[in-house]
């Protein structure tokens, strides 16, 4: 199964409502579709947001790198030697995670097409559905609390909540009032996106443990590059830590639980660089003990529906996060994973069963 082709081109779907970090506003989900097609007529997907303050990496700097590196790596290769070209992907560039991930996405769907797979069980098929939980981005209280009782009203028990943009107090208030709206029932995950230091991080996790906001898990309370601030969070509070931006490679995974500087691990395949090396951060965590969640960008249903397949296959992956597709304003993808409010099953087609991108952007590679 030699690959023959790979196509790039541009998609561009505007959100129903700004999404609002602590790193960024998102107004519109751009990402670099790839179409691998292969000498037997397979043809595979795959797809890269940009994410700037996060993976470093850009549209541009996407579809550059598999246009003028991955490419031509790949091309006219043998798929089924896919140990050699997974492991050569790695090594043919440094970073460029994203672009990685694309690629990556795509010779998965391939395999599994051709074992005749849906690519979860390809991968090892643990579960064969998964719940995600809803983002309530950052605002003021007031909004954050509508917003909060509004995914819950469609079905939602699990709230990812954005914090870190302003002072801690200001994030305190922010919980505070989200709890009063949604109850005691409804499970609260704070992200706050590198936003806080260790001890503001340890002194609100307290304050919201004194005040038992019931708070499930805290993302990454502090910059990527302090795993000392992290695990003195992580050793300082009751709540579970979870490393997030701290971890893109295995070595950073390893780094982590070897230390253990956090509880958690969230794994991401625009940081990781797709399936192949997801896969290796995972085992990593299971044997030391440590669950993961698998995140996602603000991306579009493809790519959320190969992190969904992966996450589905694993039984250390406990966590799921999988809303970006519902908060765009329309469909792109024909296919892939089917939601059902919060619960999300795949189709019975091979690999990722995407069967359509239906817009194509500009710089579309015909």
């Amino acid at each position: 199964m030699k690959i023959v082709e790979i196509k790039t081109f541009k998609v561009a779907v505007p959100l129903y409502k700004p999404f609002k970090t602590a790193l960024r506003t998102v107004t519109v989900a751009e990402s670099i579709i790839v179409e691998m097609i292969c000498d037997n007529g397979i043809s595979g997907w795959g797809g890269a947001p940009p994410t700037h303050v996060i993976t470093g990496d850009s549209l541009a700097s996407i579809e550059a790198a598999i246009e003028y590196i991955i490419k031509p790596f790949l091309q006219n290769k043998n798929l089924l030697n896919y140990e050699a070209l997974f492991q050569g992907l790695q090594e043919i560039l440094v970073g460029n995670s994203s672009a990685k991930a694309a690629v990556d996405m795509a010779m998965y769907d391939c395999l599994a097409q051709y074992c005749k797979m849906p690519l979860y069980q390809f991968l090892g098929g643990y579960r064969d559905e998964v719940e995600t939980d809803f983002t309530v981005s950052v605002n003021g209280p007031e909004e954050m609390g509508e917003d909060a009782v509004h995914y819950i009203q469609q079905g939602f028990n699990v709230l990812k909540v954005k914090v870190g943009k302003d002072d801690a107090a200001t994030d305190l208030g922010r919980i505070i009032e989200i709890r009063k709206r949604v109850g005691k029932e409804i499970k609260i995950r704070l992200d706050a996106n590198q936003g806080w230091n260790a001890k503001d991080a340890i002194r609100t996790i307290r304050k919201m443990e004194d005040l038992d906001l019931n708070i499930e898990l805290v993302e990454q309370p502090v910059k990527a590059y302090d795993l000392k601030g992290l695990k003195k969070v992580t050793d300082s509070v009751d709540t579970l830590i979870m490393a997030d931006e701290s971890v893109f490679t295995a070595k950073q995974a390893l780094e982590v639980v070897k230390t253990r500087s956090a509880d958690l691990i969230n794994i991401k395949l625009m940081k990781a660089g797709g399936i192949y090396q997801a896969t290796i951060i995972n085992q990593l965590a299971e044997v030391s003990g440590v669950e993961c969640m698998v995140g996602s960008m603000i991306e579009t249903r493809l790519g959320i529906t190969a992190a969904a397949h992966f996450a589905a296959s694993k039984k250390n992956i406990t966590r799921y996060d999988f809303d970006a597709p519902l908060m765009l304003a329309k469909e792109i993808v024909e296919g892939g994973l089917i939601y059902n409010g919060r619960r999300i099953t795949f189709p019975k087609e091979v690999g990722l069963g995407i069967s359509q991108i239906m817009v194509k952007g500009d710089g579309a590679d015909e």
